[in-house]
């Protein structure tokens, strides 16, 4: 059986310090379990994905009620099988609402993630289960990693030397991997540009925390160049005098006469665009992929771990894309 290593991972104790957004419970929690030399059990696994101890606890008590069903029907959890697990929820039917069968599926998915993890099964028996009937909060028709990639790299392609398109090549830059908003572009300063250690910091608000967020390697030799020279530029043309990161050619400061003229170039590349909260959208989902959730909550400043965990519908519908290839649950 192969053992869980907690110390050199991305989910580890170590990484966990780094990111203050952790309740002081939840990392207590954590520590001492990372301590434990026994083998890790799924409130650790799950501690380790970010999720919440309340959360946890809901996820608990929805396995333990589907592991008595399992073992009233004489089936042992590592061999349940797809077939076990539709009639089980086949029987939930009859008592709850869709949302709670969704709900509870998706407890059951984790705890068999967290068994393939441990490789106690090959394969997850629930990946292809699809609870149909849900409203679900749409978010957006979100771009993926190289539809991201590319739109920044045709953006830089088109072929103008205008300084608008030099300014813009940077803030398209900064929805692409750094997965901004427009409020937050609108009131980044010179001094939050941290080049020298390859970072820049992003201001809180009322509704977001403040973060700091690594610059890719590309990233820092355009903003050298718009700093010294592009942005020095603007200001002489424009005669304004202003630490805002980026201004208009306008009279107003308003960012939003930006946007609305870099939005349309954006659409004419990607059909699939439509506006920068969308681009952002498509940032998160792909962040989490490859992060836990609370350092996605870090990077994109979410107050709460409950507005990260909304973005995860987008990626449990991409799972979801040929479901009805399959049996779904109607």
């Amino acid at each position: 059986m192969t053992k869980i290593k907690l110390g050199k991972t991305k989910d580890s104790r170590s990484r966990v310090a780094r990111h203050p957004k952790y309740e002081d419970a939840d990392i207590a929690i954590l520590q001492k379990m990372s301590n434990e030399k026994e083998q890790p059990n799924f409130k650790k696994y799950l501690l380790q994905k970010g999720y919440s101890l309340q959360t946890i606890k809901s996820f608990e008590r929805v396995v333990a009620k589907y592991l008595k069903w399992l073992k009233k029907e004489n089936v042992e959890d590592l061999s349940a099988s797809y077939n076990d697990i539709v009639h089980y929820i086949q029987k939930l039917r009859n008592t709850v609402k869709q949302r709670t069968i969704q709900s509870e599926t998706n407890a059951i998915k984790h705890y068999y993630n967290y068994l393939k993890e441990l490789d106690l099964v090959k394969e997850n028996p629930t990946l292809n289960i699809a609870v149909k009937g849900v409203k679900r909060k749409i978010l957006y028709n979100t771009l993926n990693k190289q539809e991201l990639e590319k739109l920044y790299n045709d953006f830089r392609n088109i072929k103008t030397e205008s300084l608008a398109k030099k300014r813009n090549e940077i803030i398209v830059s900064l929805l692409v991997y750094q997965g901004l908003n427009s409020t937050e572009l609108s009131r980044l300063t010179i001094q939050d540009l941290k080049l020298r250690e390859g970072k820049i910091s992003i201001g809180g608000t009322r509704r977001s925390n403040e973060r700091t967020l690594k610059l890719e390697s590309h990233q820092i030799l355009d903003f050298m160049e718009y700093q010294l020279k592009t942005r020095a530029n603007i200001l002489t043309e424009t005669k304004k005098e202003t630490d805002l990161l980026f201004t208009s050619f306008g009279v107003s400061t308003k960012f939003h006469n930006i946007i609305s003229k870099l939005l349309p170039q954006l659409k004419k590349l990607n059909k699939k665009v439509k506006s920068v909260h969308q681009i952002r959208t498509s940032v998160i989902v792909h962040w989490l992929k490859i992060y836990n959730l609370r350092e996605v909550q870090y990077m994109a400043g979410h107050r709460y771990v409950s507005s990260t965990e909304a973005y995860l519908i987008n990626d449990l519908d991409d799972l979801q894309e040929d479901i009805n290839k399959y049996h779904p649950i109607n």
